[in-house]
């Protein structure tokens, strides 16, 4: 299977299945001498893990990672780091009917019609599961993108009708309320909305915000390389996510060049920007400001209500889905948008040290 693998020089590569032993990745590029341990990553693996609140799918997996090589004397060898998380809580047999017929919303149809064979239990490499390799590397990115001061955090902005007041913006919430919003009235109401639709048998889809601090300006290529492109790319592959916005994002087609365009000045001898409806990204590089995207997340495909389907034979079929599933996938979906953006700056901040001659003679001293 190709596509598995993300990144130029910081580049990682996911393998696993949902219903096999284990799921893991390799991260290559990573350079030597980050200091890092498990707890580094477990942190990060902890913010997705299942069954962490009504909310959340049922199944209980401790999702422990394994650090299988690259580290030596708590610090990264420059060779590649390898992970790996046991899957412990498989129910194969709640998917053993959905081998026969195409379930609405999923990938179950199109791997099919690619490969001709597709693994069914839970999905396999289309099931959420993935992700754990994502978020383990992330995790390695982020400790790397703090050593030049760079910060990114990401969060619940809105559930179905629901969106924050961001005057009541609530850091520590984030970690804290099951919605991972960072406001703990609009988590209340969030909630509330639902436990009404897992009476209804429905489920509810939302909107991750992501901010990065600390990024210098000059990263992303002016042409296919653009640091928007870029994470644009990193969030459409999430399997979830239906739409991405840099900045202000859709709401630009309504405004004039005057209301749009952010304007220059001079701040402690530093260009400045005044305003920031671009994001933090001008041209495909980085401006220097605070880079601000948002990723749209489809309500969870898997609900118990009937659904009208095809088998394998062409027959038009009606189902119920069986399993444990999350009514939102938009909680455990937070720390998998952080991630993937660390993935990305990482690898814009390594590619960028050779982009000028100057760079180059810092590094070996000429």
């Amino acid at each position: 299977m190709a596509g598995s693998s993300f990144g130029n020089i910081f580049r990682i590569t996911t393998w696993g299945e949902s219903h096999g032993n284990a799921l893991g990745v390799v991260v290559d590029g990573c350079p030597a001498g980050l200091s890092l341990g498990v707890e580094d990553i477990q942190a990060y693996l902890d913010r997705r893990k299942p069954g962490q609140s009504k909310i959340t799918t049922s199944r209980k997996e401790a999702d422990e990672v394994e650090i299988l090589s690259g580290i030596f004397e708590g610090r990264t060898t420059g060779t590649p780091l390898s992970m790996l998380v046991h899957n412990t809580s498989q129910r194969s047999g709640d998917y053993s009917e959905i081998a026969n017929y195409y379930r609405p919303g999923h990938a179950d149809y199109t791997f099919d019609a690619k490969y001709g064979f597709r693994d069914y239990r839970g999905g396999g490499r289309s099931s959420g599961r993935e992700t754990i390799g994502r978020v383990a590397a992330g995790a390695v990115a982020s400790k790397l993108l703090l050593e030049f001061g760079i910060g990114l955090r990401a969060y619940t902005k809105s559930i179905g009708p629901v969106t924050i007041d961001r005057g009541q913006f609530d850091a520590q919430a984030i970690l804290s309320t099951p919605t991972c919003m960072p406001d703990r009235n609009a988590s209340a109401q969030a909630q509330a909305y639902l436990e009404q639709c897992m009476k209804n048998h429905d489920s509810a889809g939302g909107v991750i915000e992501c901010v990065i601090d600390g990024v210098p300006a000059g990263l992303g290529e002016p042409v296919f390389g653009k640091l928007d492109a870029l994470l644009s790319q990193a969030m459409m592959s999430i399997g979830a996510v239906k739409a991405v916005e840099i900045g202000d994002g859709v709401e630009v087609t309504t405004r004039h060049g005057s209301e749009n365009n952010d304007s220059f000045h001079m701040e402690d001898g530093q260009v400045t920007k005044t305003s920031n409806h671009a994001g933090g990204i001008l041209g495909g590089i980085s401006d220097g400001s605070q880079i601000i995207l948002r990723t749209h997340i489809k309500p969870t495909p898997s609900i118990f209500s009937p659904q009208k389907t095809v088998n394998r034979q062409g027959e038009d079929i009606e189902i119920s889905i069986k399993g444990r599933h999350d009514p939102i996938i938009v909680p455990r979906a937070v720390v998998v948008v952080e991630t993937m953006a660390a993935l990305v700056i990482a690898d814009a901040l390594l590619t960028n040290a050779s982009a000028k001659l100057d760079n180059l003679k810092k590094i070996y001293g000429r």
